[in-house]
């Protein structure tokens, strides 16, 4: 609670899932804090392991809420915290993120932070999730996903954020913004995000029909880079991390910057808007309808 308060006191967070079927991971993944040698600066939390090594100047970050790493305020809470306090590590030059769940990078949004919640909590959930997006669309840092596992809507979204993405080659696996399928529509700069990724065709495609792709049918379209077989995920985002620091800061921070503000501002500029819409959206009784029935129906697959 006290996290989650001194998050709120600067960035006013919140947040949510698409808790759909679990995806993947690895022991490999995560390194444990307390075997690292003394030049590792390690920091671990419910939700969020950190392993910064000082000498490559590289920090993994493992997502690790279980059963699916869904986006909650608390992971969110957690997540931003952690990324800012790399972002002030100047010795702080790439993040690797990654998963510690059986399967899934990320389900996604958390649907229980949307039902049955009041506007004001609706409004503060997803200014939370602005708040992610900005720190890691906006980030200094090479960001690299290494996506071990399924990973859809918002895990597709924080996946899209990242300068590179490699996922594990398993064909159960899938990724993709599906918001359309539970009646609810990814709001612009989700849709920015995307287009900026794969282009406009394959973004109106993708968004108007919900669709969840396969890694080998994500890479064809640009929504991954890479795809490599599950056990060397970890390694060829370290592999890769390599080449984009070989590049100076400066000039590969300058580009980034110029390549990504515009869609950055247009959020900026109209973040209370955005909430606004969001909320008077999401509060609606036929989409509380909607999520109240698709949380059945996931009780009832359980059982």
């Amino acid at each position: 609670m006290a996290l989650r308060a001194a998050l709120r006191s600067k960035f006013s967070l919140s947040a949510l899932h698409s808790q759909l079927s679990p995806c993947s991971s690895h022991g490999k993944v995560c390194v444990s804090p307390v075997i690292v040698s003394q030049r590792r600066n390690n920091s671990t939390s419910p939700k969020i392991k950190v392993d910064f090594d000082q000498s490559t100047g590289v920090a993994v970050m493992c997502l690790q809420s279980p059963p699916v790493n869904s986006l909650s305020l608390d992971f969110l809470t957690e997540l931003c915290i952690s990324v800012e306090k790399l972002e002030m590590d100047k010795s702080c030059r790439g993040l690797i993120i990654t998963s510690g769940q059986p399967k899934v990078f990320s389900a996604g949004l958390d649907i229980m932070e949307m039902y049955g919640k009041s506007p004001e909590r609706c409004g503060e959930f997803w200014k939370a999730v602005q708040e992610m997006w900005l720190k890691l669309y906006n980030s200094n840092m090479v960001t690299i996903a290494a996506i071990n596992g399924s990973s859809p809507a918002g895990g597709c979204l924080m996946s899209m954020t990242c300068d590179y993405r490699i996922m594990a080659d398993n064909p159960r696996y899938s990724i993709g913004l599906n918001e359309t399928l539970l009646g609810i529509v990814a709001p612009f700069w989700f849709k920015d995000t995307m287009m900026n990724t794969v282009g406009h065709r394959n973004t109106e495609i993708s968004l108007e029909l919900g669709l969840l792709y396969s890694p080998a049918d994500a890479l064809k379209i640009g929504l991954v880079d890479q795809i490599v077989p599950e056990d060397q995920v970890l390694a060829a985002a370290t592999k890769t991390m390599t080449k984009w620091l070989a590049i100076p800061d400066h000039a590969r921070q300058i580009t980034k910057s110029m390549m990504r503000k515009p869609t950055i501002d247009k959020l900026t500029s109209n973040r209370d808007a955005d909430i606004k819409n969001f909320v008077g959206f999401i509060t609606k009784d036929s989409i509380q309808k909607s999520l109240g029935m698709y949380l059945e129906m996931l009780k009832k697959r359980k059982a």
